[in-house]
């Protein structure tokens, strides 16, 4: 049995570094004494400190290489954890998370430009497989997360806890890694320079930004969805997380045969269908099992829209491969700020079901621009 590249084993080590942080946000909030606002803020920070970063994020990678920033980074996404949970006031927590942003942006570019880099040496798909790992690795620190909660250990030894794990991890499989050679592009600009986006960026920004849109609109409001619309236990209600992220991460887990079978662009627009199909499902869902199967379809039909234009973008060549990921994911993080706010003040002034309603047209606009996921000739 032939053993995955180093950097699938990575992208697990990168997940399982953010230690399950999201589960522990109400424990740190009860220390601090924080209402909803204040978290609010402080959480804030994290989205605010990625998107300086994805600003010379490609700068770092293209100085450094991908290795060295893989094996500071990931470490340090732990370690910061650890410091988040034990910050002593608002303003400490903001730049806690403020600084996880930073770190997080330039592990994020850097992992996924060293799996296309991979994929480019072998001649073989692999982000998808990537990101089905990074899926489980996320799943397992959420469900680490649960446990500690369970057990009553305080966030800052959980986070320090599972930081031993993830060195030894990268002990293992990142030390030895040696990095890929970066793919060649046309752009003959020297020195710093901002990343923006291009208008190919854009136009891969525009297929995955439906797919975006729907899965943050799911981890929020899914929950809220099936206490709303149907009588459940509250342990049904939460099922719809679970059933995402496993159909997500077995969809991303097959991906990458497909791709080879029927190419980007088919696959794409197959998998938009399905994506519409189980919105549709949970938008008329006159059952909380058809609501169910819905968002599970939605988990398959979303699985490729990042792997898929992260890849179209490190290949598109007219620049480094880091700069047109970093521009892609900046764009991302930017047009996701007001999307919560957004689809709350739907859900307040209309209904859960057209809040999820709204998120139809980007998906049609996804199968439209799928187009634009095919290889570039030339």
């Amino acid at each position: 049995m032939k053993l995955p590249p180093p950097i699938v084993i990575v992208f697990f080590l990168h997940a399982l570094a953010q230690g399950g942080m999201f589960s522990r946000i109400p424990d740190m909030q009860l220390a601090l004494g924080l209402n909803e606002a204040q978290l609010g803020i402080a959480l804030l920070g994290q989205p605010a400190g990625a998107i300086v970063s994805f600003l010379f994020a490609s700068q770092m990678v293209e100085r450094f290489g991908t290795r060295v920033i893989i094996l500071t980074t990931i470490p340090l996404l732990g370690l910061v954890l650890v410091g988040i949970a034990l910050a002593p006031s608002l303003v400490v927590m903001w730049f806690g998370f403020a600084v996880f942003g930073v770190v997080f942006a330039l592990s994020n570019v850097s992992i996924n430009v060293e799996a296309d880099r991979v994929e480019a040496a072998s001649g073989r798909r692999l982000m998808n497989t990537c990101h089905g790992i990074w899926s489980i690795g996320l799943l397992t620190a959420s469900l680490i997360g649960t446990a500690m909660r369970g057990a009553n250990i305080a966030p800052p030894l959980h986070f320090a806890l599972v930081l031993v794990p993830v060195l030894v991890g990268m002990a293992l499989f990142a030390w030895p890694m040696q990095a890929a050679t970066a793919r060649p592009h046309n752009a003959t600009a020297k020195g710093f320079r901002i990343t923006l986006p291009t208008s190919m960026t854009l136009l891969l920004l525009g297929y995955a930004i439906g797919a975006s849109l729907l899965e943050g609109g799911l981890r929020n409001w899914s929950v809220i969805f099936m206490r709303d619309s149907f009588v459940a236990p509250d342990w049904v209600d939460t099922l719809t997380l679970p059933a995402f992220m496993t159909a997500q991460s077995v969809g991303r887990l097959l991906a990458d045969r497909a791709v080879h079978r029927w190419g980007p662009v088919a696959l794409a627009r197959g998998l938009t269908v399905v994506a519409l199909v189980g919105l549709l499902l949970v938008v008329f869902s006159p059952h909380l099992i058809v609501a169910l199967c819905g968002f599970t379809l939605i988990g398959f039909g979303v699985c490729v829209s990042f792997p898929l234009s992260a890849s179209a973008a490190a290949r598109l060549g007219d620049r480094p491969a880091s700069e047109n990921v970093a521009a892609l994911t900046m764009s991302q993080q930017l047009l996701l700020l007001g999307a919560p706010a957004l689809l709350g003040w739907i859900a307040e002034v209309a209904s859960i079901r057209i809040t999820f309603a709204v998120l139809l047209p980007p998906l049609l606009l996804a199968f439209y621009l799928a187009r634009y996921l095919a290889p570039r000739k030339g």
